[in-house]
């Protein structure tokens, strides 16, 4: 495929909000890299958080909700771990939740409530915020660096969480990276775009790695940047697995 059609293909799809109906192309520079034939970055599924099979585990300086139908009295809107992951729950006393997955922190504390002479309390368990799952944010923001994945947490939301952009980022190609089922993506974003509305804000998940402007990462799009230097929707490539 030559560049000329590349092209006029790519911008076809772009300008018109209509990706879905290009087929998978191979980028001219990029070996590891395929235009994918849809504008939506996959979400990662709960496989994506388990290392070894196993369901994320609450850990040290996490916050939770905690939830005992009927009784609000009981119930904590939002409580953080601390350094030895343990809380204190009306009640039950002191809990140690460190190493537990929702369910089994929620079964300790049904046991520690019927313990106290509670008849039968339904518990739920909802991680909040987590220092152990994070996202990633560098480039060109003013404070680059690691921060706890949040509940709904956009692409907007996150840049500002690193005090937003430098003054020689460029907001018009913004990456993000996600692993979904082993299989590695990379997204173009713009924000400028996305604050006029012209599409949506992303989601961005535990995991993801962002980055902002003038960074090595941008040469992966080099390509598609000089032939259509105008990106109005989301650009979402796989990544090859070498």
């Amino acid at each position: 495929m030559n560049k000329r059609f590349f092209a006029a293909a790519l911008l076809a799809g772009t300008l018109g909000g209509c990706t879905s109906a290009m087929t998978p192309n191979r980028l001219g520079g990029a070996p590891n890299l395929q235009v994918l034939p849809d504008s939506i970055l996959p979400e990662p599924t709960g496989a994506d958080y388990r290392g070894a099979g196993r369901p994320y585990a609450i850990g040290p300086l996490d916050k939770l909700r905690i939830d005992v139908a009927g009784m609000p009295e009981l119930s904590l809107e939002e409580i953080q771990t601390d350094a030895g992951g343990n809380i204190a729950v009306p009640l039950a006393g002191t809990v140690t939740l460190s190493g537990l997955t929702s369910d089994e922190a929620a079964q300790l504390i049904r046991d520690r409530l019927r313990a106290a002479h509670v008849r039968d309390p339904k518990v739920a368990v909802n991680l909040r915020e987590t220092v152990s799952q994070v996202v990633t944010i560098e480039g060109q923001v003013k404070k680059p660096g690691q921060y706890p994945a949040l509940a709904n947490m956009t692409l907007l939301s996150a840049i500002a969480r690193a005090e937003g952009a430098t003054e020689f980022a460029r907001l018009d190609e913004v990456i993000v990276f996600r692993t979904v089922n082993n299989q590695r993506y990379a997204a173009l974003y713009n924000l400028k775009s996305i604050r006029r509305g012209a599409y949506a804000d992303p989601t961005v998940f535990a995991n993801d790695i962002v980055v902002v402007g003038d960074s090595p990462q941008r040469r992966l799009f080099l390509d598609i940047l000089q032939i259509v230097p105008l990106i109005t929707t989301p650009l979402v490539v796989a990544l090859q697995n070498n």
